[in-house]
This record gives C-alpha cells, structure tokens and sequence, in this order.
C-alpha cells in the first residue's frame, strides 16, 4: 500500500480536539477501557475514535498485547506531537485567564527527592500567599522521565539537582538548566537508633549496615556509587532502592538503615528531631540544585511567578 503526503488542510479538517484527548489518554494508560472510564466513554467509543484517526494517518497508531495496546511508532510519533499540541491550550487558556482576571493560572512541577522536602514547599508555600488562585500541580520522578515530560510541555518546570554537564541527559533536550546553589552530601539513620549513637568515623563502619540507596536509573545512585568506589568499597548487600521521601523517611524510623540525602533536606529532619547525620568525612558534594525549563517556550505568568518564589527562599540556602 503506498502512502500519500497527508494534506494539512485535509487532516485540519478531519481531526478534532475530542480525538486527539483520547489518543492521548490511550497511550498513557495503555488500555482502552481505562481510557474510556477516565473520559467518561463507553470502550467502543473510545475504539471507533481510534479507528477514525487511524483512518485519517492511513496505519495502524496501536497493537494489541497481552497487557493492553501499545503504540506503533506512527503512534508514538502522533502521540508526541499531540502532547505537545494539548501543552500549547493548556498555556493559552491560563494566559486567556490570566489576562481576563489576573492572578489565576496552572503550573506543573516536576521533582526530585533533593527539592521535595524543603526547597518546593517553601517555594509554593510563598506562591500561594501571594497568589492563592494559582493552582499548582507537583508531579515527582527520576529526571529521566520529568526531562522529556518537560520538552514536550506536559511539566512546566523541573526542580533539583540539575545533570552533570558531561553527561547525555544535560543536552538530550531543548531545556534551559538555571543553578540556584550548591548542596552536599549527607549521610543519615534514624535518630533513635544504635547506629546514631554508635561512634562513626567512615563509610567503611557502616557499608555493612542495610541501606536505602537512590534507584538505578537515578542522578543520586551514580554519585552514591562513586563515593563507595573511592572508599575501596562495594556497595551494600542489603539494600532498598527508592527515592521517595516519605518511604525513606519510614525505613529510617523503622529500622538502623543507612542513607544519603542532600545536606539541605537532611538539615529539615534533624532539625524535626526524627533524624541524625552522620560524621563522615569526604561524603563530597551533592551537586547543583536548580530548575529547568523548556528553551524554546516562553513561561507562563504563573510559572514565572513561581520562579521568583524559588529564587526567594534559595537564597538563604545558598548563603548558608
């Protein structure tokens, strides 16, 4: 079968908004049906849409498997750009509104376990006492998927530790990385543990200790792995591998686990009474705490606003 150009006036006046939310909504779930109830469509709704946009890109944009459908590449492609398309409302309806009734909006940011615990909610804490009709939305994951949620305008703004400059993930994407101070590294257990009150000159005393250390697909795991290689050491047999706060957080109050934080967050939960860190010297640097932004978007008035806020309750951070 020999595919024509597709005609950009033609495919303008087939496709509707409609559609192209349920593409969408189908590649994010991997299912119809799921798609379907998340819409508030019946299944075969939801199936003749696909149907008619398949017939509208002349291929197959999904196959069927075992768990669901997965896209083809024509749908991947499609998908991208349909992502990118639901970005771009999204920004002219919060600039629409903002422009008709000022200090509304919507900013998404994307995290990482160095800014969820004390840079974000001061951040947003600050935002909302100015600008209480601004709806923030935080989605938190590895940079590895907030980097390309970024680029194609599904997350407004990334927060935490910003890549190393040598490595792919810094230039892989059309991204802005601003640097807003400088963080080390600490080590922590829970406060009431032995291990807290055990006396702990280096990281050879504890590398036998169960740990909680950053997954692999992390920025923080290849620095955590690089600390034990400069000790002369392997890492742990027993280990949890997460980047979530609050499970960390329990795992260290549970039980004399051994983890590393950002001195910054570390700071917070000590200063709470719940945690202590650990006097070992050469822990080195965390790395650089920033956001990032998409280069070739201008931001909206309520990401930009949010930038101020972040910038503000960074500067104490960066003078201590």
């Amino acid at each position: 079968m020999h595919l024509y150009p597709l005609s950009q006036l033609g495919l303008s006046r087939k496709l509707k908004l409609s559609q192209l939310q349920v593409l969408d909504r189908v590649i994010e779930t991997g299912s119809i049906l799921r798609a379907a109830n998340d819409m508030g469509l019946t299944q075969p709704a939801v199936t003749k849409i696909i149907q008619e946009l398949e017939s509208s890109f002349e291929g197959a944009l999904f196959v069927r498997s075992n768990r669901g459908v997965v896209p083809t590449e024509l749908g991947l492609v499609l998908g991208r750009r349909v992502k990118s398309l639901l970005a771009e409302l999204r920004y002219m309806t919060e600039e629409l509104n903002g422009f008709r009734s000022g200090g509304v909006g919507h900013v998404i940011v994307g995290t990482l376990i160095s800014a969820s615990a004390h840079l974000l909610p001061a951040a947003i804490t600050r935002l909302k006492k100015h600008s209480p009709n601004v709806l923030v939305t935080v989605r938190e994951a590895p940079t590895a998927q907030l980097f390309p949620a970024l680029a194609t305008g599904e997350i407004d703004i990334v927060v935490g530790r910003l890549p190393e400059m040598e490595l792919p993930l810094s230039t892989a994407y059309p991204l802005t990385h601003h640097p807003l101070f400088e963080d080390s590294l600490s080590i922590v257990v829970g406060r009431d543990h032995d291990i807290a009150k055990a006396n702990i000159n280096s990281l050879q005393d504890v590398a036998s200790a169960p740990w909680i250390l950053p997954t692999s697909d992390s920025l923080l795991r290849l620095t955590v792995e690089r600390l034990f290689r400069a000790a002369g050491l392997s890492l742990p047999a027993d280990i949890v591998e997460s980047l979530s706060i609050l499970t960390n957080l329990g795992l260290l109050l549970e039980a004399p686990r051994v983890a590393v934080m950002p001195e910054a967050v570390a700071r917070q939960f000590v200063r709470a009474g719940l945690l202590h860190i650990l006097d070992i010297p050469g822990t080195g640097s965390f790395g650089t705490i920033g956001f990032s932004t998409r280069s070739n978007k201008e931001m909206s008035p309520a990401c930009a606003a949010f930038i101020d806020c972040l910038r503000q309750v960074a500067e104490p951070v960066a003078e201590h």
